[in-house]
């Protein structure tokens, strides 16, 4: 469990002003998949703010996961603070597609800087559950 279940006014971390409760927690803890790429993608840049480890994992195409991406998650978890997600644009990816795009910029801050992820970002449908793919990655610093 994420958080406290009687708070259900706790606001989302992926931008939708939506109650974490109703947002991105049923597909983080399993009870419900996202239904969309975009979907996905919010819940999975919510996973990253809480550090859901094998949420994101388990997001994850099948030929990209590995035995050391646990370990290589939490670490990044413990050295970046996200601090805002923005979609940009979206293709295909809706709940009869099999593929879709997702842009994005979300604002992240580590020791050495304080930047935005540009990023744009293939899923696809393993087994009728959204997974991410691969992405298009640009570190834009902001200060």
């Amino acid at each position: 469990m994420l958080h406290d279940h009687k708070d259900t006014t706790l606001t989302c971390p992926c931008g939708s002003n939506k109650p974490f409760s109703f947002c991105c927690e049923p597909a983080i803890e399993g009870h419900k998949p996202a239904a969309t790429a975009e979907a996905l993608m919010r819940s999975r840049y919510t996973a990253f703010v809480l550090g859901a480890v094998d949420y994101l994992i388990k997001t994850t195409a099948s030929e990209h996961r590995h035995p050391e991406d646990a370990a290589l998650i939490a670490e990044q978890i413990k050295a970046t603070t996200w601090a805002g997600l923005k979609i940009l644009a979206t293709e295909s990816g809706l709940a009869n597609d099999q593929e879709g795009l997702v842009e994005f910029v979300a604002r992240f801050e580590t020791d050495e800087q304080i930047a935005d992820l540009h990023e744009r970002s293939s899923f696809r449908k393993e087994d009728n559950h959204w997974v991410y793919v691969d992405g298009d990655v640009e570190i834009l610093p902001t200060a």
